[in-house]
């Protein structure tokens, strides 16, 4: 409540400020159905990435998000170096020729970013009856698998024993996911209440860093307490390591994985508690019905290299520096360079991270936003497609953006650049193809924005 009083202090204060340049326009839904159709209109979502995504609102009858709208968060404005806003907001298509049209059922969420947009001189319109517009026979969209990526709210509601949507019931399961066992893990010292411990290792093994074979997989899941038939929630501080165990546990046949979207500070930031207390799972007998998904892995080389002839695009994640070939980005690989006919699907800063995929708040970036760049590289959705990185982790972020949405023939090349750099007579491109410039990632909003990578062992 006092959060809320202060920000309508700040929006009135806003508003009578910039009333001689911009007036906010509040629409009512016959205007707002104008507008979707109005070329000189942008339509803006100011709401979590879960709603956005497909989840319902308190009160809503369905979930989703107006088709071609534009995300821009509430929740960005706290993370945003305020000097970038307008640039960030040029990246992301909006633009001060045209009309912009916000709407969310937060209305203190959507009073306070429609005005900072007023403030600096954008025509500025909100609807505020989204729940109308939900709740009638309007059109909506959202991403298929949506379910996938879930909020700390919905992570809360299980541990509090409701039945959030798209939860069956039955025993769950939360997991902090980091690289070493539970004595070493800095992540875990503090941690969501009642989370467990999970070792990158009980899924995958150097040299190569591949997954482990799902049989020894399963035995080690069956130790922590990890069966098929269970829901089991993931999150990390670097959020590399749950995409890398999601991929593996779905892998294998476990029917109910999920990622908390962002990491521990996002859990907290929503206001809920943490525990330092150690939790030790039961270990289980019975894995239930075992899947083995091979759509989803290729692991040698010569497969990529098949699979190429094939008419397979194989896409990096790595950083720029890494794909041009100036550095390998491993301590422990010597060589630098990338597979033969490799494209850039955009990366991070370093092997630690993915900036490009995350939005200013720490969470999953909208994967729309990640297509369009992807585009324009001559990558589409119904391509055959593998992304890798290193030795795994950052392609499981791209390969979860694939799956939230709903494409069907994407893979993970799981050797990656390490595997194939071992073998001296397979082919490797260095520097830019065609001498290309590195592509705008649209997501530069003034600040480095680089993830802890403290627990990730690339």
């Amino acid at each position: 409540m006092r959060k809320s009083i202060y920000w309508c202090w700040i929006i009135a204060f806003v508003l009578v400020a910039c009333s001689e340049t911009q007036k906010i326009q509040k629409l009512n839904t016959q205007e707002f159905l104008q507008a979707l159709s109005d070329p000189q209109a942008i339509i803006i979502d100011t709401r979590d990435d879960s709603f956005y995504n497909g989840f319902r609102e308190e009160g809503a009858k369905r979930g989703g998000h107006i088709k071609g709208a534009i995300q821009f968060s509430a929740s960005w404005l706290d993370y945003l170096d305020m000097d970038f806003l307008e640039s960030f907001a040029e990246q992301k298509g909006i633009s001060k020729e045209k009309r912009l049209v916000f709407y969310d059922s937060d209305l203190d969420h959507l009073e306070r970013v429609s005005a900072e947009f007023a403030s600096r001189g954008y025509q500025v319109g909100i609807y505020t009856s989204w729940l109308e517009y939900v709740n009638g026979d309007y059109p909506l969209e959202s991403f298929e698998n949506f379910i996938y990526s879930v909020s700390p709210q919905w992570v809360y509601d299980v541990i509090e024993g409701k039945n959030p949507q798209s939860y069956q019931g039955g025993e769950v399961m939360i997991f902090e996911v980091s690289w070493g066992e539970l004595e070493d893990s800095k992540d875990y010292k503090q941690h969501i209440k009642g989370a467990y411990h999970f070792n990158t290792d009980w899924i995958e093994e150097g040299p190569i860093w591949n997954f482990l074979h799902p049989d020894k997989i399963v035995q080690n899941l069956l130790k922590q307490g990890i069966t098929s038939t269970k829901t089991i929630i993931l999150y990390s501080s670097n959020q590399l390591a749950a995409y890398r165990v999601f991929l593996a546990l779905k892998w294998v046949g476990v029917r109910d994985v999920r990622v908390m979207n962002g990491n521990l500070d996002t859990w907290i930031n929503a206001g809920f508690s943490t525990e330092n207390k150690k939790n030790i799972p039961i270990p289980q007998k019975e894995f239930g019905a075992k899947f083995v998904d091979h759509r989803w892995i290729i692991q040698l080389p010569q497969g990529i290299i098949q699979a190429q002839k094939e008419g397979l695009k194989l896409v990096s994640v790595r950083s720029w520096e890494e794909y041009i070939g100036e550095i390998s980005g491993y301590s422990y690989i010597p060589r630098s360079g990338e597979p033969a006919g490799a494209i850039w699907g955009f990366g991070g800063s370093d092997a630690s991270n993915m900036a490009d995929y995350y939005d200013p708040d720490g969470t999953l970036r909208n994967p729309l936003e990640i297509f369009a760049l992807w585009r324009e590289q001559g990558i589409d959705q119904g391509d055959q497609v593998a992304f890798y990185c290193g030795t795994g982790w950052r392609a499981g972020v791209a390969w979860f953006m694939t799956q939230l949405v709903g494409w069907k023939d994407v893979k993970v090349y799981d050797g990656g650049w390490n595997a194939w750099q071992m073998d001296e007579s397979l082919p490797v491109q260095i520097g830019a193809p065609k001498g290309m410039s590195k592509p705008d990632a649209k997501n530069n909003y003034g600040k480095v924005f680089k993830l802890g990578g403290a627990s990730c062992k690339e």
